[in-house]
């Protein structure tokens, strides 16, 4: 008689192991599918007070070309080598590389650890951090795109290049970077990142937008940019940036499509239980 392992004593049945990275093909795609469906909810139109500011900021950038450009130059220009070297460093902080990075790698990272067969909760909360990631990522991408195209058609000498009596050098379509002062990258950058940060925490807005002033006086400083290009980029950054934020409003990502306001995001305590729960899997 052949003897038997008491059934006490079996191993209890695998668990199906959840593979890290298996549904991020499915996830991204279904994130992108929820991006470009059709409006959820219809949202207010532009306030006459947005219209009026692009309209300031737009007559800005026109004048400044006019008045303000030379001046600008000629006062950088004499500035002691002691007072331009920590801008150089400065500066930096409007490259988009590090806000484009991050966010990228954190969405997919997230699209990596969702997966359905998580509890409903951790799925909710790696989704929720998923579209804010995604709208920030998006927020400073597609101003950026924008900027980089006009650098392009435009071809404006950056300040270095010409004389300071000749601000309105163009020599148009191109691809040489000593043409693409207008509109300023960085000041697109800072501009787009105040918009987005400012859209998912209201309370730091007003910190925000004295980093983008920061950013906008390093370029003019540093003579990259004329000051009519600072004023062109933070345009293109807050419009932009703005667009992006009403559009996941109407298809209720992130936002509300009635104010714009932030829905409530998972606390650091909830974001904390969900990714226990997914490497406990």
């Amino acid at each position: 008689m052949l003897d038997r392992k008491p059934l006490e004593d079996a191993p209890p049945p695998p668990r199906p192991a959840l593979l890290f990275g298996r549904d991020m093909p499915a996830n991204l795609a279904q994130w992108c599918v929820a991006l470009v469906r059709p409006s959820r909810a219809p949202i207010p139109p532009f306030p006459n007070s947005a219209v009026g500011g692009i309209v300031i900021m737009l007559g800005a950038a026109v004048a400044a070309m006019f008045f303000l450009d030379v001046p600008a130059v000629e006062w950088a220009h004499h500035l002691p080598r002691g007072i331009v070297e920590p801008f150089e460093q400065i500066t930096n902080a409007g490259l988009s590389g590090w806000y484009l990075i991050p966010s990228s790698v954190i969405v997919l990272l997230l699209a990596a650890l969702a997966s359905p067969r998580l509890p409903r909760f951790s799925w909710g909360v790696l989704t929720a951090m998923a579209a804010r990631f995604s709208f920030f990522f998006l927020a400073i991408a597609v101003p950026g795109l924008i900027t980089t195209f006009l650098k392009h058609v435009f071809g404006r000498a950056r300040p270095y290049i010409e004389a300071p009596g000749h601000p309105f050098t163009f020599i148009g379509a191109n691809l040489d970077s000593n043409y693409e002062s207008l509109p300023s990258g960085h000041a697109t950058t800072a501009a787009s990142v105040a918009v987005a940060i400012g859209a998912l925490f209201p309370s730091a807005r007003w910190i925000m937008w004295l980093y983008v002033l920061i950013i906008m006086f390093s370029r003019i400083v540093l003579m990259s940019h004329h000051v009519s290009d600072v004023l062109a980029g933070a345009l293109v950054g807050t419009l932009f940036a703005a667009l992006v934020r009403r559009w996941f409003a109407a298809r209720r990502l992130a936002f509300s499509p009635r104010d714009f306001m932030p829905y409530p995001g998972p606390s650091l305590r909830r974001i904390g239980i969900a990714l226990r729960r997914v490497f406990s899997s």
